[in-house]
């Protein structure tokens, strides 16, 4: 255990809420992902970025917005 972690139930209960919640938050983000390619693979086929087509840019989107959701985690956890 690291310095200044917890893991009492007053601070483990809202860390496991706030993880399903960004974890909740990320699953829409790929479910609207993959709807889109479903419903509209026409449209994620279009390359408005240069010769990168709208798949690609969606996918580098998800992985940002994964590292950014954990970032959020991390400095919410820091804070308590």
């Amino acid at each position: 255990m690291q310095e200044g972690e917890s893991h009492e139930p007053r601070t483990a209960a809202p860390a496991s809420r706030l993880g399903l919640a960004l974890f909740g938050l990320y699953v829409l983000l790929y479910g609207g992902f993959i709807t889109l390619v479903l419903l509209r693979p026409d449209l994620v086929a279009e390359r408005p970025f240069g010769g990168v087509n709208l798949a690609i840019a969606c996918g580098l989107g998800l992985i940002l917005a994964a590292v950014l959701l954990s970032v959020v985690y991390m400095v919410a956890r820091a804070g308590r």
